[in-house]
This record gives C-alpha cells, sequence and structure tokens, in this order.
C-alpha cells in the first residue's frame, strides 16, 4: 500500500494511560507469534484492548509482522483512519523504515514512510539514517542519496561511524557515486572493518576490481581485520581479475586469521578459483566441504564447463541429483555449458527437455542461448537459426550475436549480413553490432562499405571495446592492449616478441592474416597480428618468469583463431602451460595442444 497518507494535524492531546498488564500481555503473545493467523487475533485483542495508539506495542507488532513478511498489514493497521499518528515515536517509524529497506522491491516504501516521519514533525535519530541509506543504495538513486546525505549533515549524524559506512556503501551502490563514496571514505577519523567492507565492495560491485584489491592492501596495514564479508567481497575482485596467487594469499590469510569459513565464504573461494583457472583447487574445497548449497555445486559444475571438461561436469550434476539436491535454473546453465564445450550435442538436449518435464524448470533466455551456442560449436549453424525461429521467447541480441559470429566462422555470411543490419535497426547505438557488420565486410572484401560503417561509428560517438589482456606477476596486475607500448619493458618485450616469432615460423606456424580486417598487405597484417595483447603478456610473462613456470592470462574479448594458433606453438617451443581465460572459457595450452574441444 501507499503509506505517504496526508498527514493529519498534530492537535494538543493527552496521551491515554493504558492497564500495563494488558501491554505486557500484548508484549509477551507478538514475541511468541510465528504466524499470520496468530498475528491476527494479536491485531482484535490491541483492539478490544484500546492499545491501537500504543507506539511500544505497536512498534513490536511492526517488528512481528517484518519477520512475518507481512509489513504490509503492519502499516494498514498503523496508518488507519481510526490512529492517533501524534503519539508515534522515532522508535516506531524507524521500526517500518527498516522493514520496508530489507525488501528488495518495496524500498521506495521505506523512503515514503521517512518523508512521513518528517512530515508529522517526529525527530530522526542517528539509526535512522543507516536504514534509509540501505534504501537508496537498493534503489540505486545517486540524486536521492545526496539528498538524504544534506539531511544526515542537517541533523547532525554525519560524524556518526555507522550513519557513515552506510554513506559509503550507498554511494558505491549508486552509478557515478563511487568517487563521493570514496571522499566519505577518506574524511572518517575512524573506519572499522564495516567502512573498508563497504568501499572495497563498491569497488569490486562497479569492476573496479584493482582498486579493490589495492585497497585491501591498504586495510592490512592500518591494522583493521577484515571479516568475512570482506573477504568474499576481495574473492569477487580477485575472481574478475583472474589474480590467482593475490586469491591464494587470501585463503592463507583466512587460515592464518582463523576467519570463520562459513559455506558462503567457501563458496566464494571456490568461485575464485573455478574462475581463476585452478579448477582441480575448487574441486578440492568442494569436496572437504561439510555443508554444501546448491551454489557450491553449481560453482563446480560451471567451473567444469568453462575449463572444457564437460563430461565431469555432467558426472557432478547426475552425483548432485544422486545426492538429492533439486537443481535450479542456474544449475542448468553450467550443465548445458558444459555439454556445449565438449560437443554432447543430443546429451544436451536430452538435459534442456528434462528442465519442464522432470523438474518443472521453465527455461529461461540463458538456457536458450546455451543450446543456439551448443548448435552453433557443433556447425549446425542452420538448425541453430531454425532452433531460435522457433523459440516461445524472442531472442535477445546476445543469441543473435551468437549466430553471427558461427556464420562468420563457418562462411554464412550473407545470413550473417542479414542479421547483423536487423540488430543494428532494433538497437542503433550498440557499438558490437557495427563492429559485426564491419567484420562481415572486411571478409567479403567489400572495404568500401566496411568503410562508410566505421564512419557511421566516428560520427555517432562509438568507439570499438579494444581487445585488453591482464597478467598477473609478483602481486601485480599488468594490463596490456594491442600495440602497446606504455610498459617501462617495451623495449624488451618487443625483442622478445621477434624471438618468439622467429621460432614459432621455424616450427610451421603461419599467421592466420584473415584475422587482419584491414586492407593492407600480407607484411602488414602480420606485424598487426604480432601485437595482439595477449602476445606482449606472454612475452612479458615469457621474460620474467622462471623456464617451466606456468602462465596465466585473462582476456576480455574472445581469443582470436591467430592468437590461439600461436599460443599452441609457444606452449610447445618454451615447455610452458599456459591458461588463457577469454570472454566464453578457459583455453588450457600444453606441448603444442589445446584443451578446447574445437574453436570457432
Amino acid at each position: 500500500m501507499n503509506i505517504a497518507l496526508k498527514a493529519k494535524s498534530r492537535l494538543q492531546c493527552k496521551i491515554p494511560i493504558h492497564d500495563r498488564a494488558a501491554e505486557q500481555s500484548c508484549l509477551a503473545l507478538l514475541q511468541s507469534c510465528n504466524s499470520l493467523p496468530k498475528l491476527a487475533q494479536i491485531h482484535s485483542r490491541i483492539l478490544k484492548l484500546g492499545l491501537l495508539n500504543n507506539p511500544l506495542v505497536l512498534t513490536k507488532f511492526t517488528a512481528t509482522s517484518s519477520d512475518l513478511n507481512a509489513i504490509d498489514y503492519a502499516t494498514s493497521v498503523i496508518f488507519s483512519p481510526e490512529s492517533d499518528t501524534l503519539l508515534y515515536d522515532t522508535f516506531l517509524f524507524n521500526t517500518i523504515i527498516r522493514a520496508y529497506a530489507q525488501i528488495n522491491n518495496l524500498k521506495t516504501n521505506s523512503i515514503e514512510c521517512y518523508n512521513l516521519m518528517l512530515e508529522y514533525g517526529v525527530s530522526p535519530n542517528k539509526f535512522t539514517y543507516p536504514f534509509v541509506l540501505k534504501a537508496c543504495a537498493g534503489i540505486g538513486d545517486l540524486n536521492l542519496g545526496k539528498s538524504v546525505h544534506g539531511a544526515v549533515l542537517k541533523f547532525q549524524f554525519g560524524d556518526d561511524i555507522h550513519v557513515q559506512n552506510t554513506l559509503v556503501h550507498m554511494y558505491g551502490s549508486c552509478e557515478g557515486g563511487i568517487e563521493l563514496g570514496r571522499k566519505v571514505f577518506d574524511e572518517m577519523s575512524e573506519r572499522d572493518s564495516v567502512s573498508w567492507s563497504a568501499m572495497i565492495g563498491g569497488y569490486a560491485r562497479l569492476g573496479l576490481s584493482t582498486d579493490a584489491i589495492d585497497l585491501f592492501r591498504q586495510m592490512q596495514i592500518s591494522g583493521v581485520c577484515p571479516d568475512e564479508i570482506t573477504m568474499v567481497t576481495v574473492l569477487s575482485a580477485c575472481t574478475d581479475l583472474g589474480a590467482l596467487e593475490v586469491g591464494k594469499w587470501v585463503e592463507s590469510f583466512i587460515e592464518k586469521q582463523m576467519v570463520n569459513r562459513s559455506v558462503g565464504l567457501c563458496n566464494a573461494l571456490i568461485d575464485m578459483f573455478a574462475k581463476c583457472g585452478d579448477v582441480d583447487k575448487a574441486l578440492k574445497l568442494f569436496r572437504s566441504m561439510n555443508g554444501r548449497t546448491i551454489v557450491s555445486w553449481t560453482s563446480v559444475i560451471a567451473g567444469l564447463a568453462m575449463h572444457g571438461r564437460g563430461l565431469e561436469a555432467v558426472a557432478l550434476f547426475e552425483e548432485m541429483l544422486e545426492a538429492g539436491v533439486p537443481p535450479d535454473d542456474v544449475a542448468f546453465v553450467g550443465l548445458l555449458s558444459a555439454c556445449s564445450h565438449c560437443g554432447l550435442v543430443d546429451k544436451g538436449r536430452e538435459y534442456f527437455d528434462s528442465m519442464k518435464n522432470d523438474f518443472g524448470i521453465i527455461p529461461k533466455i540463458e538456457h536458450y542461448g546455451c543450446m543456439v551456442d551448443m548448435l552453433c560449436r557443433s556447425g549446425r549453424v542452420k538448425e541453430a537459426h531454425e532452433f531460435i525461429q522457433k523459440m516461445p521467447i524472442e531472442a535477445n541480441p546476445i543469441i543473435w550475436r551468437t549466430l553471427i559470429s558461427a556464420c562468420c566462422a563457418r562462411g554464412e555470411l550473407k545470413l550473417a549480413e542479414s542479421i547483423t543490419k536487423r540488430l543494428i535497426g532494433n538497437e542503433p547505438m550498440h557499438e558490437s553490432n557495427y563492429v559485426l557488420l564491419s567484420h562481415i565486410y572486411a571478409k567479403l572484401l567489400r572495404w568500401e562499405k566496411k568503410t562508410k560503417i566505421r564512419e557511421v561509428m566516428d560520427k555517432r560517438g562509438m568507439k570499438k571495446i579494444p581487445g585488453s589482456t591482464l597478467i598477473e606477476l609478483d602481486n601485480e596486475i599488468y594490463e596490456f592492449v594491442c600495440g602497446d607500448k606504455s610498459h617501462h619493458q617495451s623495449k624488451e618485450i618487443y625483442e622478445m616478441l621477434d624471438e618468439m616469432g622467429r621460432k614459432m615460423k621455424k616450427a610451421g606456424y603461419v599467421p592466420t592474416t584473415s584475422e587482419v580486417l584491414l586492407d593492407i598487405n600480407e607484411e602488414d597484417k602480420e606485424d598487426a597480428l604480432n601485437k595482439h595483447s595477449e602476445k606482449l603478456a606472454i612475452a612479458f610473462a615469457l621474460l620474467k618468469t622462471p623456464p617451466g613456470t606456468p602462465i596465466r592470462i585473462v582476456k576480455n574479448l574472445r581469443v582470436c583463431n591467430d592468437c590461439h594458433s600461436a599460443t599452441k606453438f609457444i606452449s610447445k617451443i618454451y615447455n610452458r602451460e599456459i591458461v588463457v581465460r577469454d570472454r566464453h572459457r578457459f583455453h588450457h595450452f600444453k606441448d603444442g595442444s589445446c584443451s578446447c574441444r574445437d574453436f570457432w
């Protein structure tokens, strides 16, 4: 219900004195209330005893309603026409504000109640604003958050550490607010683990994972001991960056500091190891867990799928069923992805059908996307197109782009062109659609049309996302982009690139110059390929690490055909295991081969 009712005129009146025994009786009943029917009975008793306007009883009634997920019922009582809101106090309003702030789709009601509180002339206290700011964070409205921050300063609660912590959290949850959150954080006279966690969490949510890890290191220097929430957030940042060594250090820190290893923290560790390239460690942690949740199972299933170990992922899913753990829709995404990566098309179809038939799970767009990816990877492009056309829900652009990429790889360029033009019509400001069409024209050698597409992008202010590669060495994260010369060892890196090129060609490597979608000669194309970000990162790793040491890199885009081929040669020539995480999966290169089933 809309609780922003018109404020009643505040008249001078005496607060009626209620029978203390009746009050205590209702409070005791509310304390033990555990169902809505009982709550309704207590409501009747409150009316009968004339306690409808008793703030203490109403506050407890509201708290109990909140525990039973019935806060709307409480507010319908509290703001009923018979209620005398002149008697309501800060604690009652705080209880309502807090209840609504905890419910995802009702956080705006929390703000309405706060505004009503001010309208009634009830003064907020230092406990009011953490609840209000939590609601602002959930809504994600930066201007609203700034307005509440202004009220915090007006009522002089700006120095309270709990209010400051929720201000940092609020700004970190609103688009464009992270710098304001950092300003609040930097100006705090004292900080506890919650303060650091809020700021680190803000960075991690925005994908500023390097900043999150840097701040965590500052936290160690400051002497503040992180809690479980901090560790989960830092592990999330490690996962995003693929920073395995930092993740390992976090695990050892957890053991050393005896941080509580909750199921949530164990799941975060499993997810980190799986997505940072050490799925065997993730599996080992999973096996050592006592209380596994569906998240534990799905993290390992998805991790195995990413590493191309589809048969193991399928076996673990079957083990989960035997253990009596019912799968959810997320588990099926991991399972279907596993079938896709290891070419189990028929098995994937069976699992897709069993979602609804055996488990009553209606397939979502993600599941349909897995099926399209599965068909495309197996070369069944036309079948994938027919599957999309028969889907009961409309395909999203991601599915269409999956099909377009497969069309380009399989030579179905006319189909790719028509689909991409339709996508541009639906998403005229999405740069990746123009990039795809530009690539198609380049493959068709229609350079004039390719140039026009680029001109349209420039005119509309759209830029192609540059390929970049991250590598972690000695607890530092280094990033390379194509043709990068910003590193202080750039000269040595390019010398290593030249050496790699000579040795690869001697071993039989032939550059895939068709990957260079520019109207230039073959020599220039080879030079362009040689400067790809993953080759730069690998060259840097070869320079900085001892012989035989595994190399792990993370790429923001899909690895191109040429880099995939080149990395096979590099792994054999230099006797290195090279683990590459791209946008879709892991590639494990060793002795001149890759773990992936195929590459398109």
